[in-house]
């Protein structure tokens, strides 16, 4: 019987040791993963020309801080790791080489910028990094064969000018319209994607195309020029100290053409406020996202929770600012596909979990909104609803509209 009992304890003990190495061999990483935690980098521009959106890297902190508070990702700590670039591609290559090579980050989570990410792109590639969730809709992330190691966040911006050129046919037949566009890939995606729609008809029907650069200090020459076009439809598509400046001028000249603008604008603190809201009365655009100071979404659980982490975690910030949403739901992205990998913490396998999203729906996207990927299409947020600013806040308008991209 002792015998037969030390065989069974014997048995039991090989197949524990057993299980054990199982599990252990099941785990897998590659640089900036381990037991106890995922190194994450990032781009910011906390200063230069497009300093408004520096809040979506602290906002990404502060989320990352709270699912750390809350016992990690599957055990593990994110380690956020996150250099100023001031939107100047010189200086993103030279962080994302430091980030990569010498921080030696796991990936790169949501980077900011058309032209300081075109600036990294091969590189990313070449090295086999994830450039994941990109703040940037340029249509061009969206390229699983040419750039497997690239993927963007929001809707696209050709995609948005797609639906942009749809409503402006619709509700203005006799349409003049006057194109203000950044001179850089961000703005030509959206010139293509209202001509793309316009067609044929594009050449009587947009009366104007002026570009700025994002060195320029005012843009108010610009805006003076447009106007003597005799233009009734002003398409805005500039970052938002830009966007905030031509609104107030079109006030001050008295000029009253419709305005539709980029959704990267939207930001009631960062744009509406400062251009003016009387001035910002009826401006157009579209969206994805619940707007935080917008008193519709109050009983909303989604917001609820959101609110709960701002109270927590950044407590004085303007909700009004809707760069702070934003990052709330690329991070909680993140962290999904960071929990899909479970403990194949790998690079290739983020790539594969990010190309795997079933309607995922962040708590702060409007409802009906959600995220789908596939390894044949990298563009996680295909949807958008029109909305107008009405008495301080931006209305929701008709349906949520969907579109493929890049086409």
């Amino acid at each position: 019987m002792n015998n037969k009992k030390l065989s069974l304890l014997a048995a039991a003990t090989a197949l524990t040791l057993l299980s054990a190495q199982s599990a252990y061999a099941q785990k897998k990483y590659d640089t900036g993963a381990s037991d106890t935690e995922i190194r994450i980098g990032n781009v910011e521009a906390y200063s230069g020309p497009a300093s408004a959106y520096g809040i979506i890297g602290k906002t990404e902190e502060a989320y990352f801080k709270m699912v750390n508070d809350q016992g990690g990702i599957n055990g593990r700590k994110i380690n956020w790791i996150s250099y100023d670039d001031a939107y100047s591609p010189p200086k993103t290559v030279e962080q994302i080489r430091k980030l990569i090579e010498s921080d030696e980050v796991f990936l790169v989570f949501n980077a900011l910028g058309t032209p300081t990410q075109t600036a990294v792109q091969k590189y990313h590639n070449a090295k086999k990094v994830p450039q994941l969730f990109l703040a940037t809709g340029a249509s061009k992330w969206n390229d699983p064969k040419g750039f497997p190691w690239t993927m963007g966040f929001q809707p696209s911006y050709r995609v948005e000018a797609r639906v942009f050129a749809k409503y402006i046919l619709q509700a203005k037949p006799d349409a003049k319209v006057a194109i203000f566009y950044a001179n850089d890939d961000f703005g030509k995606d959206y010139v293509a994607g209202i001509k793309e729609i316009f067609g044929d008809k594009a050449s009587s029907l947009i009366v104007a195309e002026e570009s700025y650069e994002t060195t320029e200090p005012s843009i108010d020459s610009h805006i003076v020029k447009l106007k003597g076009t005799g233009a009734n439809v002003f398409v805005n598509i500039a970052t938002p100290k830009f966007a905030a400046q031509a609104i107030k001028k079109i006030a001050e000249l008295e000029w009253k053409p419709m305005q539709v603008m980029t959704d990267v604008s939207i930001s009631i603190g960062a744009v509406m406020q400062p251009a003016g809201l009387q001035a910002s009365e009826g401006v157009l655009s579209a969206t994805y996202l619940k707007d935080a100071s917008d008193p519709q979404w109050k009983d909303d659980e989604g917001m609820k929770k959101f609110m709960a982490f701002i109270d927590k975690y950044m407590p004085g910030s303007n909700v009004s600012d809707i760069n702070l949403v934003y990052g709330y739901a690329a991070a909680q992205t993140m962290v999904q596909v960071l929990k899909q990998c479970g403990d194949e913490l790998t690079r290739d396998n983020v790539m594969k979990q990010a190309a795997s999203l079933k309607d995922f729906a962040p708590e702060v996207l409007i409802p009906g909104i959600k995220i789908n990927t596939s390894p044949n299409d990298f563009a996680p947020i295909e949807q958008l609803k029109m909305i107008q600013f009405k008495g301080g806040k931006w209305d929701l308008i008709g349906d949520v509209i969907s579109a493929e991209t890049g086409g």
